[in-house]
């Protein structure tokens, strides 16, 4: 098992994954390129990878594909006949979902998410198993605890969103004029700006100087979370990440989706996208103690499974 145990990853970072890599001491096999923002140029990256990833997998030889609903994965696994089992919390995204779902045999969905959600997209209600948990959970429980730094200022930590991606709404404009009214608010504070792309870096810098820190290396987003005092996202991975942990949350809401809904309705994430109520939920977050908010996040953490366990099931049960 051990021997052919390799993980397979396409990325729209290069840089990013293979130092997320080294520092969570993964052994990685990297496949291909992300196409970026325009439609040719996704189709002309997915259709390499696929190629580059067929060449792989006939050399490879698994006896089980898993993955997060990746359509290289689905197409190639389906191809050679491999059993696929994918992992998937994003109907939202409904380019990546028209082509994965109709050709996994197994489905495992956060129970939050109906499963109708994805029978449209052509798989069979049977094949969906559910656990009881948001996949950000895993992350936020398999986390080292770190002891906190002494320090004079707060910190304020802005995620900016997933531009390249087919479901976000693209307007980075909006998270820019947001993070300046920020800025200019808590110039007594860190604030901290997490980019995605290089582009991102490049723009932030010379758009807003030296009035913010933007975070250009990469970083374990779990450790960076727990020196954080209040979390600014989008509405992804990390905006769910920083809620279990029980930091004071807000989403501007660029990836609107079903994981967000169930932790605002559990009062742990605030949706928010004007800059100037942001900018007041802050303030009053930054001045509040957050115990009930602690105790919350602690509470609604401990009441979810461990996927992985629901995995071995479906794997032994074939």
């Amino acid at each position: 098992m051990q021997k052919n145990n390799t993980i397979l990853c396409t990325s729209r970072d290069y840089r990013e994954v293979t130092q997320l890599a080294k520092l969570r001491k993964m052994r990685l096999s990297l496949i291909g390129r992300h196409g970026g923002q325009s439609k040719i140029g996704k189709l002309s990256a997915g259709l390499e990878r696929t190629s580059s990833l067929t060449r792989q997998i006939q050399k490879f030889q698994p006896d089980l594909t898993i993955s997060f609903c990746s359509p290289e994965a689905a197409r190639v696994s389906f191809g050679l006949g491999i059993r696929h089992v994918a992992f998937c919390d994003s109907p939202h995204a409904q380019a990546v979902m028209r082509l994965s779902i109709p050709l996994v045999q197994k489905l495992l969905i956060p129970w939050i998410i109906p499963k109708k959600e994805f029978v449209k997209y052509g798989i069979s209600e049977k094949n969906i198993i559910a656990y009881k948990a948001i996949d950000a959970s895993v992350i936020v429980k398999h986390g080292k605890a770190r002891k906190q730094k002494k320090r004079s200022k707060k910190n304020i930590l802005i995620r900016i969103e997933e531009s390249q991606a087919a479901y976000v709404k693209k307007n980075e404009n909006h998270i820019l004029g947001i993070t300046e009214k920020i800025a200019a608010r808590f110039s007594d504070a860190n604030v901290m700006v997490l980019p995605r792309y290089k582009s991102q870096i490049l723009r932030l810098r010379q758009i807003l100087g030296r009035s913010v820190t933007v975070l250009d290396k990469v970083v374990v987003g779990n450790a960076l979370l727990q020196n954080t005092d209040v979390f600014v996202g989008s509405g992804g991975t990390m905006t769910a990440e920083a809620a279990l942990l029980g930091i004071p949350t807000i989403s501007y809401n660029a990836v609107p989706n079903l994981v967000q809904d169930y932790l605002v309705r559990k009062r742990l994430v605030v949706l928010q996208s004007d800059p100037d109520k942001i900018v007041l939920t802050i303030d009053m977050m930054l001045h509040s103690d957050n115990k009930a908010l602690r105790k919350n996040a602690k509470k609604t953490l401990a009441s979810m499974e461990d996927p992985y366990k629901k995995l071995l099931q479906v794997i032994k049960r074939r």
